[in-house]
């Protein structure tokens, strides 16, 4: 049997591209979708770079490929280490502050959440934080904190030594360990923590929102250049608290921006809590909120419609029968 026609093109080599090659490069998408995502940050990005790791499994000869999953995940890691050091010299002309697109409970591109350390790794907090690390490091530290590769495996992936790979990921943990103090949360508190946020940031005063929020909190948003969004942090708690009941202050101008009367919803993304603005069933902001064990440590905001759309999927495809918690 052979596959000639639909998502795939003709097998580069000019054969026909057999069934059992696609069922075994649809086994393994999810898996190299979340890896992607997570090296990378970016749905269209993390996308881009599966298809074209299947258009290289199309083109070879697989019969001669003896474990089909280490020959994807070598390819698919080579090609974000690319597409991560292109992408550093296209962020530096970025307009404005780049975040990672946020993704909703559920979305099976956050990738497997049985550990911790799973979860942890996909978290908004930790994946603002991978920026910061080298291509090399970041691969190291996503195939073995979320994915549990053996270092000699990644070494093999990554065309190094074992020694080597075991160096970098001590030094990756550590950059992200140094970075963040790691809080659990679960489903249940995500939404009491959002509640009360919310609470606070619509009260009109700003006293509430800085007993919630730890002394050095941030806040950042992207807007991409699309939405406005402060190119500098605010930093502390007065400042962060003092933009937030601006922010949530219901205004014509805020609903001439996006549209309509943005509903305010209480979820979760990438695992911690979050706050969803949403016009007429299209998500026009996310906004993560860091909780450690001393408050809210950051407020980040993702504006920018074009790392929206695939939550503004999921989004519509589910039901929401608890309704909104405010109209701004």
């Amino acid at each position: 049997m052979t596959v000639t026609q639909g998502r795939y093109p003709p097998r580069i080599t000019g054969m026909a591209l057999i069934a059992s090659d696609v069922d075994r490069f649809e086994t393994a998408r999810p898996r190299l979708e979340a890896i992607a995502y997570r090296l990378l940050g970016s749905v269209s990005e993390a996308e881009d770079a599966v298809q074209e790791t299947f258009l290289r499994w199309h083109a070879a000869d697989t019969g001669r490929i003896d474990v089909p999953e280490a020959w994807l995940t070598k390819v698919l890691t080579n090609l974000c280490l690319n597409q991560l050091t292109s992408a550093r010299a296209r962020r530096e002309t970025y307009v404005g502050r780049w975040l990672p697109e946020p993704l909703l409970a559920g979305d099976p591109m956050l990738g497997p959440a049985d550990t911790a350390e799973q979860r942890d790794s996909v978290s908004y907090a930790v994946l603002v934080l991978l920026e910061r690390l080298a291509p090399a490091e970041r691969a190291v530290y996503v195939l073995r904190e979320a994915f549990a590769y053996p270092h000699r495996e990644i070494a093999a992936i990554l065309d190094i030594t074992e020694a080597a790979c075991q160096q970098t990921y001590h030094r990756a943990k550590k950059h992200i360990a140094d970075g963040r103090a790691r809080t659990e949360i679960d489903e249940a508190a995500a939404r009491r923590i959002v509640e009360e946020f919310l609470a606070a940031a619509t009260s009109g005063r700003t006293e509430p929102l800085v007993q919630l929020l730890t002394q050095d909190a941030v806040s950042v948003g992207d807007g991409g250049g699309k939405i406005p969004a402060r190119t500098k942090a605010f930093e502390g708690a007065l400042a962060v608290a003092t933009f937030l009941r601006g922010l949530f202050k219901p205004a014509k101008s805020k609903r001439a921006l996006v549209g309509g009367v943005p509903e305010i919803y209480a979820t979760t993304a990438n695992g911690g809590p979050a706050v969803v603005a949403v016009v007429d069933g299209r998500i026009v902001g996310i906004t993560c909120l860091e909780v450690t064990a001393d408050g809210i440590a950051a407020v980040r905001s993702q504006v920018n419609p074009d790392k929206l759309v695939r939550a503004t999927e999921r989004w519509a495809a589910e039901e929401h029968p608890e309704g909104p918690l405010y109209t701004l």
